[in-house]
Protein backbone atom coordinates (compact mmCIF):
# COMPACT_ATOMS: atom_id res chain seq x y z
CA UNK A 1 0.00 0.00 0.00
CA UNK A 2 1.40 3.37 -1.03
CA UNK A 3 0.72 6.56 0.88
CA UNK A 4 -0.88 8.08 -2.23
CA UNK A 5 -2.91 5.10 -3.44
CA UNK A 6 -5.95 6.22 -5.41
CA UNK A 7 -4.76 9.80 -5.80
CA UNK A 8 -4.40 11.56 -9.16
CA UNK A 9 -1.54 14.03 -9.70
CA UNK A 10 -0.54 16.46 -12.42
CA UNK A 11 3.11 17.56 -12.50
CA UNK A 12 4.20 20.21 -14.98
CA UNK A 13 7.68 19.99 -16.43
CA UNK A 14 8.05 16.37 -15.38
CA UNK A 15 9.84 14.87 -18.34
CA UNK A 16 13.27 15.81 -17.02
CA UNK A 17 15.12 17.04 -13.97
CA UNK A 18 13.38 17.68 -10.68
CA UNK A 19 9.93 17.28 -12.21
CA UNK A 20 10.73 13.80 -13.45
CA UNK A 21 11.83 12.75 -9.97
CA UNK A 22 8.66 14.25 -8.50
CA UNK A 23 6.51 12.27 -10.94
CA UNK A 24 8.42 9.06 -10.25
CA UNK A 25 8.18 9.54 -6.48
CA UNK A 26 4.45 10.25 -6.48
CA UNK A 27 3.83 7.28 -8.77
CA UNK A 28 5.95 5.00 -6.58
CA UNK A 29 3.61 5.85 -3.69
CA UNK A 30 0.53 4.90 -5.70
CA UNK A 31 -0.55 8.11 -7.42
CA UNK A 32 -1.65 8.10 -11.06
CA UNK A 33 0.36 10.85 -12.72
CA UNK A 34 -0.14 13.15 -15.70
CA UNK A 35 3.38 13.84 -16.96
CA UNK A 36 4.08 17.04 -18.87
CA UNK A 37 7.02 18.24 -20.91
CA UNK A 38 7.51 20.69 -23.72
CA UNK A 39 8.95 17.87 -25.83
CA UNK A 40 7.24 14.51 -26.41
CA UNK A 41 10.27 12.23 -25.99
CA UNK A 42 11.10 12.96 -22.33
CA UNK A 43 7.43 13.03 -21.37
CA UNK A 44 6.76 9.62 -22.88
CA UNK A 45 10.00 8.23 -21.44
CA UNK A 46 8.93 9.21 -17.93
CA UNK A 47 5.49 7.68 -18.52
CA UNK A 48 7.04 4.41 -19.68
CA UNK A 49 9.39 4.31 -16.68
CA UNK A 50 6.42 4.75 -14.34
CA UNK A 51 4.48 2.01 -16.09
CA UNK A 52 7.49 -0.31 -16.08
CA UNK A 53 7.63 0.07 -12.31
CA UNK A 54 3.97 -0.91 -12.01
CA UNK A 55 2.49 2.59 -11.83
CA UNK A 56 -0.06 4.52 -13.85
CA UNK A 57 0.77 7.56 -15.97
CA UNK A 58 -0.16 9.42 -19.13
CA UNK A 59 1.58 12.21 -21.03
CA UNK A 60 0.24 15.71 -21.69
CA UNK A 61 2.80 17.24 -24.03
CA UNK A 62 3.05 20.98 -24.63
CA UNK A 63 4.12 24.34 -23.32
CA UNK A 64 2.57 25.48 -20.06
CA UNK A 65 2.37 28.95 -21.63
CA UNK A 66 -0.03 27.89 -24.39
CA UNK A 67 -3.42 29.55 -24.03
CA UNK A 68 -5.29 26.22 -23.91
CA UNK A 69 -2.75 24.25 -21.89
CA UNK A 70 -4.22 24.62 -18.40
CA UNK A 71 -7.64 23.28 -19.37
CA UNK A 72 -6.04 20.46 -21.37
CA UNK A 73 -3.72 19.52 -18.49
CA UNK A 74 -6.50 19.41 -15.91
CA UNK A 75 -8.83 17.70 -18.38
CA UNK A 76 -6.30 14.95 -19.07
CA UNK A 77 -6.28 13.96 -15.39
CA UNK A 78 -10.05 13.92 -15.15
CA UNK A 79 -10.57 12.07 -18.43
CA UNK A 80 -7.79 9.50 -17.94
CA UNK A 81 -8.00 8.87 -14.20
CA UNK A 82 -11.39 10.30 -13.16
CA UNK A 83 -10.00 12.72 -10.61
CA UNK A 84 -7.56 15.41 -9.56
CA UNK A 85 -6.02 15.41 -6.10
CA UNK A 86 -2.47 16.75 -6.40
CA UNK A 87 -1.21 19.70 -8.45
CA UNK A 88 2.52 20.34 -8.69
CA UNK A 89 3.53 23.49 -10.58
CA UNK A 90 7.14 22.73 -11.41
CA UNK A 91 7.82 23.65 -15.06
CA UNK A 92 10.38 26.34 -15.68
CA UNK A 93 13.82 27.46 -16.76
CA UNK A 94 16.08 30.47 -16.30
CA UNK A 95 17.06 33.13 -18.83
CA UNK A 96 19.54 35.32 -17.04
CA UNK A 97 21.18 38.70 -17.47
CA UNK A 98 21.54 41.91 -15.49
CA UNK A 99 18.53 44.20 -15.60
CA UNK A 100 19.99 46.83 -17.96
CA UNK A 101 20.54 44.13 -20.59
CA UNK A 102 17.30 42.23 -20.02
CA UNK A 103 14.79 42.43 -22.86
CA UNK A 104 11.03 42.56 -22.51
CA UNK A 105 10.96 39.11 -24.11
CA UNK A 106 13.23 37.70 -21.40
CA UNK A 107 11.14 39.27 -18.65
CA UNK A 108 7.76 38.26 -20.10
CA UNK A 109 8.83 34.72 -20.98
CA UNK A 110 10.07 33.89 -17.48
CA UNK A 111 7.07 35.50 -15.78
CA UNK A 112 4.73 33.62 -18.11
CA UNK A 113 6.36 30.25 -17.41
CA UNK A 114 6.86 30.56 -13.68
CA UNK A 115 3.88 32.64 -12.56
CA UNK A 116 1.18 33.02 -15.20
CA UNK A 117 1.14 29.33 -16.11
CA UNK A 118 0.64 28.13 -12.50
CA UNK A 119 -2.10 30.75 -12.07
CA UNK A 120 -3.88 29.43 -15.16
CA UNK A 121 -3.55 25.79 -14.08
CA UNK A 122 -4.95 26.52 -10.64
CA UNK A 123 -7.76 28.60 -12.11
CA UNK A 124 -8.65 25.75 -14.46
CA UNK A 125 -8.69 23.25 -11.59
CA UNK A 126 -10.98 25.26 -9.30
CA UNK A 127 -14.35 24.34 -10.88
CA UNK A 128 -13.61 20.62 -10.63
CA UNK A 129 -12.31 20.88 -7.06
CA UNK A 130 -15.34 22.88 -5.94
CA UNK A 131 -17.82 20.54 -7.65
CA UNK A 132 -16.18 17.36 -6.34
CA UNK A 133 -15.61 17.59 -2.57
CA UNK A 134 -13.62 14.88 -0.82
CA UNK A 135 -13.31 13.51 2.69
CA UNK A 136 -9.53 13.84 2.42
CA UNK A 137 -7.25 16.78 1.74
CA UNK A 138 -6.18 17.61 -1.78
CA UNK A 139 -2.71 19.09 -2.24
CA UNK A 140 -1.09 21.87 -4.26
CA UNK A 141 2.68 22.33 -4.27
CA UNK A 142 4.13 25.29 -6.16
CA UNK A 143 7.85 25.34 -6.90
CA UNK A 144 9.61 28.54 -5.91
CA UNK A 145 13.31 29.26 -5.33
CA UNK A 146 15.60 30.87 -2.81
CA UNK A 147 16.08 33.50 -5.55
CA UNK A 148 12.46 34.47 -4.95
CA UNK A 149 13.09 34.82 -1.21
CA UNK A 150 16.47 36.55 -1.21
CA UNK A 151 17.15 37.69 -4.79
CA UNK A 152 20.02 36.65 -7.03
CA UNK A 153 22.21 38.79 -9.33
CA UNK A 154 21.26 38.43 -12.99
CA UNK A 155 17.87 36.93 -12.20
CA UNK A 156 15.48 39.83 -11.71
CA UNK A 157 12.90 38.10 -13.93
CA UNK A 158 13.22 34.69 -12.29
CA UNK A 159 13.37 36.10 -8.75
CA UNK A 160 10.29 38.24 -9.33
CA UNK A 161 8.36 35.26 -10.68
CA UNK A 162 9.40 32.99 -7.83
CA UNK A 163 8.51 35.65 -5.26
CA UNK A 164 5.13 35.93 -6.94
CA UNK A 165 4.62 32.17 -6.58
CA UNK A 166 4.96 32.52 -2.81
CA UNK A 167 2.30 35.22 -2.79
CA UNK A 168 0.02 33.11 -4.98
CA UNK A 169 0.54 30.14 -2.67
CA UNK A 170 -0.35 32.06 0.48
CA UNK A 171 -3.45 33.55 -1.14
CA UNK A 172 -4.73 30.24 -2.52
CA UNK A 173 -4.22 28.62 0.89
CA UNK A 174 -6.74 31.12 2.26
CA UNK A 175 -9.14 30.81 -0.69
CA UNK A 176 -9.08 27.01 -0.97
CA UNK A 177 -9.05 25.99 2.67
CA UNK A 178 -12.84 25.72 2.49
CA UNK A 179 -12.41 23.08 -0.22
CA UNK A 180 -10.11 21.03 2.04
CA UNK A 181 -7.04 21.82 -0.09
CA UNK A 182 -3.56 22.41 1.34
CA UNK A 183 -1.56 24.88 -0.77
CA UNK A 184 2.17 25.11 -0.10
CA UNK A 185 5.41 25.95 -1.89
CA UNK A 186 8.97 24.69 -1.89
CA UNK A 187 11.88 27.09 -2.42
CA UNK A 188 14.84 25.23 -3.83
CA UNK A 189 18.45 26.17 -3.35
CA UNK A 190 21.14 24.77 -5.64
CA UNK A 191 19.85 21.49 -7.10
CA UNK A 192 22.00 19.69 -9.67
CA UNK A 193 20.11 19.48 -13.00
CA UNK A 194 20.92 19.97 -16.68
CA UNK A 195 20.46 23.72 -16.15
CA UNK A 196 23.02 23.90 -13.32
CA UNK A 197 25.68 21.31 -14.12
CA UNK A 198 29.22 22.70 -14.13
CA UNK A 199 30.64 23.50 -17.56
CA UNK A 200 34.20 24.16 -18.63
CA UNK A 201 33.46 26.99 -21.05
CA UNK A 202 30.85 29.56 -21.94
CA UNK A 203 29.24 27.71 -24.85
CA UNK A 204 26.88 25.30 -23.11
CA UNK A 205 23.26 25.81 -24.18
CA UNK A 206 19.95 23.96 -24.08
CA UNK A 207 17.14 24.52 -26.55
CA UNK A 208 13.82 25.40 -24.95
CA UNK A 209 10.85 26.33 -27.06
CA UNK A 210 13.07 27.09 -30.03
CA UNK A 211 15.33 29.36 -27.99
CA UNK A 212 18.96 28.65 -27.17
CA UNK A 213 19.31 29.26 -23.44
CA UNK A 214 22.68 29.30 -21.74
CA UNK A 215 22.94 26.46 -19.26
CA UNK A 216 25.34 25.39 -16.57
CA UNK A 217 27.57 27.25 -14.16
CA UNK A 218 31.32 27.58 -14.07
CA UNK A 219 33.52 25.23 -12.08
CA UNK A 220 34.35 28.19 -9.81
CA UNK A 221 30.69 28.78 -9.02
CA UNK A 222 30.17 25.08 -8.36
CA UNK A 223 33.11 25.12 -5.95
CA UNK A 224 31.62 28.10 -4.10
CA UNK A 225 28.35 26.20 -3.79
CA UNK A 226 30.17 23.32 -2.18
CA UNK A 227 32.12 25.47 0.26
CA UNK A 228 29.15 27.63 1.31
CA UNK A 229 26.70 24.75 1.73
CA UNK A 230 26.58 23.20 5.22
CA UNK A 231 26.34 19.73 3.65
CA UNK A 232 29.20 20.49 1.27
CA UNK A 233 27.34 19.64 -1.93
CA UNK A 234 24.41 20.56 -4.18
CA UNK A 235 21.09 18.84 -3.73
CA UNK A 236 19.89 16.05 -5.99
CA UNK A 237 16.61 15.96 -7.94
CA UNK A 238 15.50 13.03 -5.78
CA UNK A 239 16.05 15.07 -2.62
CA UNK A 240 14.15 17.98 -4.15
CA UNK A 241 11.30 15.62 -5.02
CA UNK A 242 11.20 14.31 -1.47
CA UNK A 243 10.21 17.71 -0.13
CA UNK A 244 7.31 17.90 -2.59
CA UNK A 245 6.23 14.37 -1.71
CA UNK A 246 6.03 15.18 2.00
CA UNK A 247 3.69 18.10 1.26
CA UNK A 248 1.45 15.73 -0.73
CA UNK A 249 0.86 13.30 2.15
CA UNK A 250 -1.79 13.29 4.86
CA UNK A 251 0.97 13.99 7.40
CA UNK A 252 0.80 17.64 6.26
CA UNK A 253 -2.98 18.03 6.33
CA UNK A 254 -2.66 20.92 8.81
CA UNK A 255 0.16 22.63 6.92
CA UNK A 256 -0.95 25.26 4.42
CA UNK A 257 0.23 28.60 3.10
CA UNK A 258 3.86 27.71 3.86
CA UNK A 259 7.06 27.92 1.83
CA UNK A 260 9.49 25.14 2.68
CA UNK A 261 13.09 26.14 1.96
CA UNK A 262 15.07 23.21 0.53
CA UNK A 263 18.68 24.36 0.54
CA UNK A 264 20.49 22.38 3.29
CA UNK A 265 20.48 25.43 5.56
CA UNK A 266 22.58 27.60 3.26
CA UNK A 267 20.59 30.77 4.03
Amino acid sequence: MGTLDGKVAIVSGSGRGIGRDIALRLASEGASVVVNDLDPEPAHETVEDIKAAGGHAIACVGSVTDADFAERFVGTAIDAFDGLDIIVNNAGFTWDTVIQKMTDEQWDTILDVHLKAPFRILRAAQPYIKANPTDYHRKVVNVSSVAGLYGNPGQSNYAAAKAGIVGLTKTLAKEWGRYKVNVNAVAYGFILTRMTEAVAGDDSFVEIGGRKIKAGVSAAVMERVKTSNPLGRPGTPAEAAGAVYVLCTQDTDYVSGQCLTVDAGSR
